[in-house]
């Protein structure tokens, strides 16, 4: 898939909010409510907006967090791997030097 096309989750969802954000402000404006009940409505939803944003953030932060764990561990394991056929590398290179000398 190229890159152009490929739309991350993130931006998908802060276009959805966006896109919801307008639509709600634009069904308030145009419904015939008193000021006060207008003003209530426009503080709920932003108030879930927020709370939703909040929810959304500490998600994406959980997965960043377990991301950057799972990296983390696979370096490891691969340094591990890397670490020990150089080790057996080196043990071979020395049995062949000592077999060389004993010839």
């Amino acid at each position: 898939m190229s890159k152009d096309k490929d739309i991350g989750t993130g931006t998908m969802l802060l276009s959805f909010l966006a896109g919801a954000a307008v639509g709600i402000g634009a069904a308030l404006l145009l419904a015939p409510n008193t000021g006060e009940e207008l003003r209530g409505k426009i503080k709920d939803l932003a108030d879930d907006a927020v709370d939703k944003i909040k929810e959304y953030a500490s998600e994406a932060q959980d997965k960043i967090r377990s991301s950057y764990e799972d990296g983390k561990d696979l370096v490891l394991e691969k340094k591990n791997i890397i670490s020990s056929a150089i080790e057996a590398g080196k043990e071979a290179m020395e049995r062949e030097r000592e077999k060389k000398t004993q010839a």
